[in-house]
């Protein structure tokens, strides 16, 4: 079996000698990747998972995406997005008003996740007048439907207080985010009144800067946050209150064990629930302070494994969040991972 990846988020990919319970993680990170070509042949079965910091999309069309770009079969829940574990909340703020900021479908992503009463944050800005004073100014947003028809008037949306804020993905617009969020978060979730209690605030991740295409790293959700809760310490009497989820937490890869063990148990149905135990988890990515320090703090069964394929490009170990093994590209990762553990189920 032959696998070509050409994307950035995170391959989980358990190893699983047929026949037999005991299995193996390949975990692979990849932030830049060229090609690469993983051949599994021989008796191994490969359940996998994407994990990523990334997101915006509801994981059935990422999903899509991702069977389209692989030419392999990929099921929503086997996508693990940053903003998947904003779906456990769904049952505190389910029918409260809650607002979706970020790229892409932030709305639609938490609609899926069972919130009902869910609005963007660029349709809730354009209820309230004058709201951004920069707005005139901005001809890139001059036409875009922003309202999106979701059948609710102006005078409901401004009356009822906003009880939790959720940055999805990354904010395109900072300046007015910022803004609207600041007025939300000071004032118990109505804008233009008197201060309140702040409302909930999340974040999907906690990404200080990530690799692109462009030759040096592009700021992300962690930069955002900073912005907004420099402003916010600044204008408010009580320091901003919020809740980070994505790597490195250790949630994150608790989560991506419990989702592998279900996929594993729903692809082997020789396999009973709950009777998988990964001897080793191994963690493949090319940023220190997120992949690799995430790995550290999990703790066992994860090996982490650092690549100079993106945010890392040093000549030894990173000295702050070293890695178990230094490599230079994702091939070499992946060799050195079906290397060690061909070697492991030769002696078995």
């Amino acid at each position: 079996m032959v696998l070509s990846f050409s994307v950035p988020p995170l391959l989980v990919a358990p190893l699983v000698p047929s026949g037999g319970s005991t299995m193996i993680q390949l975990v692979v990170s990849v932030s830049v990747i060229d090609e690469f070509e993983v051949s599994f042949e021989g008796a191994l079965k490969i359940p996998f998972l994407f994990l990523t910091n990334g997101g915006g999309l509801p994981e059935s069309k990422r999903a899509s995406e991702m069977s389209h770009l692989l030419g392999v079969p990929v099921s929503p829940l086997q996508m693990v997005q940053a903003h998947s574990p904003f779906r456990k909340l769904a049952n505190r703020f389910g029918d409260e008003l809650v607002v979706a900021a970020g790229k892409g479908e932030p709305a639609a992503v938490m609609s899926n996740y069972g919130f009902k009463n869910v609005i963007s944050l660029d349709e809730y800005a354009s209820y309230f007048d004058n709201i951004d004073p920069l707005g005139p100014y901005k001809k890139w947003m001059t036409g875009q439907d922003v309202h999106k028809k979701t059948n609710r008037s102006r005078e409901s949306v401004v009356s009822e207080r906003v009880q939790a804020a959720f940055i999805v993905s990354d904010p395109v617009d900072w300046s007015r985010d910022i803004q609207v969020l600041c007025d939300i978060l000071r004032t118990g979730g109505l804008p233009g009144k008197e201060f309140g209690p702040q409302p909930h605030l999340y974040f999907a991740n906690d990404d200080l800067d990530y690799q692109t295409k462009f030759p040096t790293e592009r700021l992300g959700m962690g930069a955002f946050r900073i912005a907004l809760e420099s402003i916010f310490n600044r204008i408010h009497d009580n320091p901003l209150d919020y809740t980070s989820f994505g790597k490195p937490n250790p949630f994150v890869f608790k989560n991506a064990e419990n989702v592998l063990k279900e996929i594993a148990t729903s692809t082997h149905s020789h396999s009973n629930q709950g009777s998988h135990h990964f001897k080793t988890l191994y963690m493949v990515g090319d940023n220190p302070k997120i992949d690799i320090r995430g790995a550290r703090q999990a703790g066992s069964p994860w090996f982490s494994i650092l690549t100079r394929t993106g945010v890392f490009k040093g000549k030894d170990n990173h000295s702050e969040f070293p890695a178990d093994l230094v490599v230079d590209t994702v091939e070499e990762a992946v060799d050195f991972i079906l290397t060690r553990e061909s070697a492991k189920l030769s002696l078995i």
